[in-house]
């Protein structure tokens, strides 16, 4: 069900097509992913369909805070507005999300950041608990590697019973790839992209990939919940999750566009 979600919902992320037009006088719910490599902005229905999604890259977040606040200000106004244009409504209220742990500062930053791009923002969540949320998760673990973080959410029986999180994420592979090519990290990054070169790239970076399964194993403070699942944009590579695995010791598998679970699932959380 989620894979047949996120399949279309990537089907019409940066279109100038909505999946579905809106109807008269309808309101949607919106997620603000702050991402340390990109921003990005989904659109769901009232009953928590994917309707429409947005993003752009972005320097302005670091290990999930907002370092450059008029970047990540401006970059979500042009994404509301791109979305306004499409669905051909006003969005009115958004939800935003910090990795676990980062503390009541980052959480009122990522809400300034969305009331300035003239969003009212109805909740700040952490953000493997949000991927929980979309992938309607009751017992397991979700292993959230963005750009800066790796964040980690344990359920059982529904509950959550453990979150935390590393620096370490996508940015730590673009700083080891720099280093390997002696190249600058915007370079770099360009190189973790392409797609040409992923078994080159991906045998550079392979150790910060056992250290993120590491970080897994040993980090939290109970074990481990099957299944594990693991989203975020920086583990779009065909060997990640066989690595991750044997490392941790036990099965992970990867959502289809695992770079939109987290953003849908904040979506979700906009609610009064």
């Amino acid at each position: 069900m989620a894979n047949e979600k996120l399949d279309e919902f990537a089907k019409v992320v940066n279109t100038d097509k909505a999946m579905r037009k809106a109807k008269k006088g309808e309101t949607f719910k919106c997620g603000v992913d702050l991402g340390t490599s990109s921003i990005v902005l989904t659109v769901l229905d009232q009953n928590d369909n994917p309707i429409y999604g947005a993003f752009e890259y972005d320097h302005a977040v670091r290990d999930g805070i907002v370092v450059n606040y008029m970047e990540s200000v401006n970059i979500l106004k042009r994404l509301k507005a791109k979305a306004e244009e499409v669905l051909g409504v006003e969005l009115t209220t958004a939800c935003g999300a910090i990795p676990p742990q980062t503390g009541e500062g980052a959480s009122k930053i990522v809400q300034n950041v969305i009331e300035s791009a003239e969003f009212i923002c109805n909740a700040v969540v952490d953000e493997p608990t949000a991927a929980a949320k979309f992938l309607a998760m009751k017992d397991g673990t979700v292993v959230d590697i963005g750009g800066g973080t790796t964040g980690i959410s344990i359920f059982k029986n529904g509950k959550l019973i453990d979150v935390m999180d590393e620096p370490t994420g996508g940015f730590h592979m673009t700083l080891v790839l720099g280093g390997a090519h002696h190249i600058d990290n915007d370079a770099a990054e360009l190189l973790k992209r392409d797609p040409k070169r992923e078994k080159e790239v991906f045998g550079t970076i392979k150790p910060v990939v056992e250290k993120m399964a590491t970080i897994t194993k040993r980090g939290p403070s109970v074990p481990v919940v099957e299944p594990v699942i693991v989203v975020g944009g920086a583990i779009n590579f065909e060997d990640f999750i066989p690595t991750f695995a044997k490392t941790l010791s036990m099965p992970a598998y990867k959502p289809d566009f695992p770079q939109f679970v987290t953003p849908l699932g904040i979506g979700m959380y906009d609610h009064e």
